[in-house]
């Protein structure tokens, strides 16, 4: 259609040039022309005609390739948008197929997504619900360990209560014995006046007769009398004074012994053995080259941080760690069993358990200590001393663990204080802090009494328990019963059997040293160390020693044996001197 349209133009712009040519030479000889005016205006007309005609055809015949090009590029365009339509057809359809695909995709992963939340939630919540329960097991197995205690507690205040009833019966009884013995002296002593007036009169009457007879005078024979009298009396007075310290010995030793056998029966604790390693058990011999590392990189970097010697053997999947400092030994544990369990074993991982370890090992401390004094009821402790208290769970002394020892001297003075009719709660207290020193002996010099004697004036405990503490091992006289008793329940707990053992080649070295020193005595024949040392049988030669000399080799022995060997309990020293005669009948 433009093709037309451009062509329509054309032809009427032609026509017009024409036009103004033919008016131009009408115009210039019109004058001289007017003859031929009409002439070439047919001329011109016919010539406008035949250009117009002949415009009109080119017109046609453009406008009809004009069409033709048209109709050709519409169907090209036509079939362009067709083609292009199918593509984006296509496309569409394929974005189309891509987005379900997406949206299964998205949805199956949401699935899978909201089934991974829904499993962590149950584990979690299963977590959870495991750990309320053990909690609620704790506070039951709690409620019920304090409801046997007092029950206990009540059984021995009914106890005391019977005891005190029949004390106060006894003491009844013997408040009317008394009167009656009263009553008796009074009896006696009007008796013996008058048998003194009598005595005196009988007296006179001798002496005159003595004098009479014998020829002294009354102050030469009172005197001669006196002498006798006094040496008599002196025989008696010393059978008298050995008769009752016997006997006061001989009850006072049953009483101790009633007292001490009493407290050591009621309490029961475990044994422990000492050790200065540990034994770390591997799943395979090949974790022992993950250790060691690359040219023995991860374990020098382990003993490095840990400061404990990693120590690997022929020993199968074993692996021991040695370190004189239990604590330090412990945190080593724990690091090297998280490592083997992680499996990432390099030196910046050992670090990180190395930190992880020390914090639970003090947290184990701190909750070992509150344990302790729940068990043993001391209250108002120092927070500051818990920490020390408690690294007495890794401490052992001749096998025996320092925190329970600790927990059965309290016992131990407790039931004593009870027997004895005293407060047990002070008593208690010294005995169950007498050893807290030795949690400190790797970092500070000296006795460890005196050290945790110290320790303890530092946070504020009174003066009395200070003193029980430094006293128990004669640092420092005792002075006060809390001492005293501290001092005896704490050689209760070590000296009872069973509760410490020393090593095989100390046993030997100390009865070896026993049967020399009774060997060094003059007449001693054989010497027999019996009861694992408890107890030495000493054979004398009857014809050397007599049984004076006996009783003093007896004595000898005894008393070198405590100055020279450190042994647990007591030691009982025989002396057997035996006198045999034999006659052969023929």
């Amino acid at each position: 259609m433009q093709g037309v349209l451009y062509a329509a133009i054309g032809a009427v712009f032609i026509v017009g040039l024409f036009f103004v040519d033919s008016y131009r030479r009408r115009g210039s000889g019109r004058a001289a022309h007017n003859a031929r005016d009409a002439a070439d205006r047919e001329a011109a007309l016919e010539e406008s005609t035949s250009y117009a005609e002949s415009a009109r055809r080119v017109a046609e015949a453009e406008a009809a390739s004009i069409r033709q090009l048209a109709q050709n590029e519409a169907d090209s365009q036509r079939r362009g948008a067709q083609a292009e339509a199918e593509a984006l057809r296509r496309a569409a359809e394929s974005d189309a197929a891509s987005a379900a695909a997406a949206a299964q995709g998205i949805r199956g992963k949401a699935e899978t997504d909201a089934e991974e939340l829904i499993a962590a939630a149950r584990r979690s919540a299963e977590a959870e619900v495991g750990r309320l329960t053990g909690g609620l097991r704790e506070a039951e197995r709690d409620l019920s360990v304090q409801s046997v205690r007092l029950d206990e507690t009540q059984e021995r205040l009914d106890a005391q209560a019977v005891r005190l009833e029949t004390e106060a019966a006894d003491l009844d009884r013997a408040l009317r014995k008394l009167g009656d013995r009263e009553r008796e002296l009074s009896s006696l002593e009007e008796q013996l006046a008058a048998r003194v007036a009598e005595l005196d009169q009988r007296e006179a009457e001798q002496g005159r007769a003595l004098e009479r007879v014998a020829g002294l005078s009354v102050e030469e024979a009172k005197a001669e009398l006196l002498s006798t009298v006094e040496a008599g009396a002196r025989r008696d007075a010393a059978t008298l004074v050995r008769s009752i310290e016997n006997e006061a010995r001989t009850e006072g030793t049953e009483r101790a012994r009633a007292i001490v056998v009493e407290a050591v029966q009621r309490v029961a604790s475990e044994q422990t053995t000492e050790t200065v390693v540990s034994v770390l058990h591997l799943p395979g011999d090949e974790m022992k080259g993950r250790i060691i590392g690359r040219e023995g990189r991860n374990i020098r970097a382990f003993e490095a941080v840990t400061g404990v010697n990693v120590i690997i053997d022929d020993t199968p999947e074993a692996v021991l760690l040695s370190c004189f400092d239990p604590v330090r030994r412990e945190i080593g544990r724990l690091t090297l069993e998280k490592l083997i369990l992680d499996g990432r074993i390099h030196p910046h991982r050992i670090e990180e358990i190395y930190e992880a370890s020390k914090i639970e090992v003090d947290e184990l401390c701190l909750r070992a200590a509150r344990d302790s004094l729940a068990e043993v009821g001391v209250s108002d402790l120092d927070e500051r001393l818990l920490p020390t208290l408690g690294r007495l769970k890794y401490r052992t002394s001749y096998g025996q663990n320092v925190l329970g020892h600790l927990i059965e001297t309290a016992h131990i003075a407790g039931v004593m204080a009870a027997e004895l009719g005293l407060e047990p709660t002070l008593i208690k207290r010294c005995a169950f802090l007498h050893d807290i020193g030795k949690a400190l002996t790797h970092e500070v010099e000296g006795s460890h009494a005196i050290i945790g004697a110290d320790l303890l004036r530092k946070y504020g405990e009174t003066e009395a328990v200070a003193h029980a503490v430094e006293a128990h091992h004669n640092e420092v006289q005792p002075r006060t019963i809390e001492a005293v008793l501290t001092q005896a329940s704490d050689t209760c707990s070590a000296a009872r059997p069973g509760a410490r053992r020393e090593s095989l080649e100390t046993y030997v070295k100390r009865l070896a040293r026993i049967e020399e020193i009774a060997n060094a005595k003059a007449g001693v024949e054989k010497v027999f160390a019996m009861q694992s040392g408890r107890e030495v049988r000493v054979m004398v030669q009857p014809s050397e020693v007599d049984d004076l000399a006996a009783q003093v080799i007896a004595r000898e022995i005894a008393k070198q044996i405590e100055d020279e060997l450190t042994y647990p309990g007591q030691i009982r020293v025989t002396v057997v001197r035996e006198s045999r005669t034999t006659e052969v009948a023929h």
